[in-house]
């Protein structure tokens, strides 16, 4: 019997590769600066005159894990943030849809893009 080509016999486990790079996705480095500017004005807005609630820190943090992760092409990284840019497009509309104003429709669309590009297949297949 033999082994499955490229493992050591384990199951599901995808071998080390070198050519393996975020520069192989552009979009992926795009959306993981996102993701930490993102966090930083989060940050920012608690400190400083408490703009935001400081639970807010929390979403900061798993935006800078998901920033972090995606750069290294982790799988986890990627699902959270499919979720964030997709809640976030969501509440974006939704702003816009009842104060009119226009940066909402600007920030839904660029994360309804963002979502659009992570939800591709070859984005998910390079993923470890």
């Amino acid at each position: 019997m033999t082994k499955p080509e490229g493992s050591n016999g384990e199951r599901g486990v995808k071998p080390a590769d070198p050519a393996r790079t975020v520069l192989q996705l552009p979009g992926l480095a795009a959306i993981s600066l996102y993701m930490l500017v993102l966090a930083v004005v989060i940050v920012f807005g608690v400190v400083s005159g408490g703009h935001y609630p400081p639970l807010f820190l929390v979403l900061a943090a798993f935006f800078i894990a998901a920033s972090g992760g995606l750069m290294r092409l982790f799988r986890w990284a990627w699902a959270l943030t499919i979720a964030a840019v997709l809640l976030l497009a969501i509440y974006n509309l939704w702003i816009f849809t009842t104060t009119h104003a226009a940066a909402g429709i600007v920030q839904g669309l660029l994360n309804l893009v963002f979502f659009l590009y992570l939800v591709r297949t070859e984005v998910r297949d390079r993923l470890i």
